[in-house]
C-alpha cells in the first residue's frame, strides 16, 4: 500500500492511473478537491478495490495519523500542492498553507508514523516529495541548465512557497532521518491538466475561437516533460533512489511558450480544422506578468546516470498525444470550465 496525497489533480491522477495500470498494489488517495482537484480524471477507477479515495487536507494532522495508522503505506507519494504561479500572485496565502504549513504537516505524521515501524518496515519506507524546477530562479540565455546543486532563487509566491517546502524536506531528513527523496520536475502537459495552464488554456480557447493570450514577447522558456515520462520517473526514485538525494526529472525539450502556441495551432489546424482560418490568429500578446521568468532547464543526467531513467516521448510525440485526448474528452472540459473558472480568466487575463 502506498498513500498518495493530491492524487485528484493533474499529474497526481496521472500517477494513480499510471501506478495501477503498472500494479496491484493499493493506492490510498488523500484529496482536498480543491478547483484543480477532480473526481472525474479518476473515473475509470469506480468500484476498483486497489484505489481507496479519501476526501480531506493534508493540513488535518489527524486525518493524517488515522490513514497512517489504518492502511500501514510502505510509502508516501506528495503531489499535493498549489501549483500555479498567476494564482500566486493574486493570492499567496493559500500557497503557503498548502504548500508549507500542509508539507510540515505530513512530514510531522510521516515522522511519527516511521518511527513506530520496525525492522524491514522502516528501512523500506520512502516519503518521496514532488516539487518543481521553479525553486531554482531564473536562466540567462547561455547560462547552463538547472543541477540538482543549484542554489534556491524562487521569484514567485509559488517558487518560494515550494522551495520551503523542499528545505523542509531536506531538514526533515538530516535533523531526524526521515528517509526522504525529493523530484524537482520541469514544466508537464499532458491528460487531465487544468485549463489555466498554457498548452490546454490555448486548446481550449483555440477550439472556442477565443483569444489565445501570451504573456509579453512569448520568449519565455521552459523545459517541457510528458506526464507519462514524470509518471514513470517517479517510480523509478521510489523504486531506487537514494534517501536524502534529490533528482532533477526533465524532458530535455527546451522551446519559447511562443513556439509551444504556434505547434498547438498548426496541430489543431490539421486535427480540427477552422472554417474560419488559421488558429494562430488568434494568438494575442498580452502584457507580462510581474516577476516573470525569463528561462528554466534541467539538467537530468543525474537521474539517468543513477536510476536509467530517461524520457520516451519526444515533444513532438507528446503534444501530439496530448491534443488529440483533449479532442477526444471535450465533456471533460467543459466540465472544469465552470463559472468560477470562467471568473479567474476574465480575472487574470481581462486587464492585460
Amino acid at each position: 500500500m502506498i498513500l498518495v496525497t493530491g492524487g485528484a489533480g493533474f499529474i497526481g491522477a496521472n500517477f494513480v492511473l499510471d501506478w495501477l495500470g503498472q500494479t496491484d498494489e493499493p493506492v490510498v488517495n488523500l484529496d482536498a478537491l480543491t478547483y484543480a482537484g477532480n473526481r472525474e480524471n479518476l473515473a475509470s477507477l469506480a468500484g476498483d478495490a486497489r484505489h481507496v479515495f479519501v476526501h480531506g487536507d493534508i493540513c488535518d494532522r489527524a486525518l493524517l495519523d488515522r490513514l497512517l495508522a489504518e492502511h500501514h503505506p510502505r510509502a508516501i507519494v506528495h503531489f499535493a500542492a498549489e501549483s500555479h504561479v498567476d494564482r500566486s500572485i493574486h493570492g499567496p496565502a493559500a500557497f503557503v498553507r498548502t504548500n508549507v504549513e500542509g508539507t510540515f504537516t505530513l512530514l510531522e505524521a510521516a515522522r511519527a508514523y516511521w518511527s513506530g515501524l520496525d525492522g524491514d518496515a522502516k528501512a523500506m519506507f520512502r516519503f518521496l516529495h514532488v516539487s518543481t524546477d521553479e525553486v531554482y530562479g531564473s536562466l540567462g540565455p547561455a547560462d547552463p541548465a538547472f543541477t540538482e546543486t543549484k542554489g534556491f532563487e524562487p521569484n514567485s509566491p509559488y517558487s518560494a512557497s515550494k522551495a520551503a517546502s523542499d528545505h523542509l524536506v531536506r531538514a526533515w531528513h538530516h535533523t531526524y532521518g526521515l528517509p526522504v527523496v525529493t523530484t524537482n520536475c520541469s514544466n508537464n502537459y499532458g491528460p487531465y491538466q487544468f485549463p489555466e495552464k498554457l498548452i490546454p488554456l490555448m486548446i481550449a480557447n483555440a477550439l472556442a475561437g477565443k483569444p489565445l493570450p501570451v504573456y509579453g514577447d512569448g520568449q519565455n522558456v521552459r523545459d517541457w516533460l510528458y506526464v507519462g515520462d514524470h509518471c514513470a520517473a517517479i517510480r523509478e526514485v521510489l523504486a531506487r533512489g537514494r534517501a536524502g538525494e534529490t533528482y532533477n526529472v526533465g524532458g530535455w525539450n527546451e522551446k519559447p511558450n511562443l513556439d509551444i502556441v504556434h505547434t498547438v495551432c498548426t496541430l489543431l489546424d490539421e486535427l480540427r480544422p477552422d472554417a474560419a482560418g488559421p488558429h494562430a490568429r488568434l494568438i494575442t500578446y498580452v502584457a507580462d506578468r510581474p516577476g516573470h521568468d525569463r528561462r528554466y532547464a534541467i539538467d537530468a543526467r543525474k537521474i539517468e546516470h543513477e536510476l536509467g531513467w530517461r524520457p520516451v516521448e519526444t515533444f513532438e510525440s507528446g503534444i501530439r498525444k496530448t491534443i488529440a485526448w483533449y479532442l477526444e474528452h471535450q465533456d471533460w472540459v467543459a466540465h472544469v470550465q465552470s463559472g468560477a473558472y470562467r471568473e479567474w480568466v476574465d480575472r487574470n487575463y481581462g486587464q492585460r
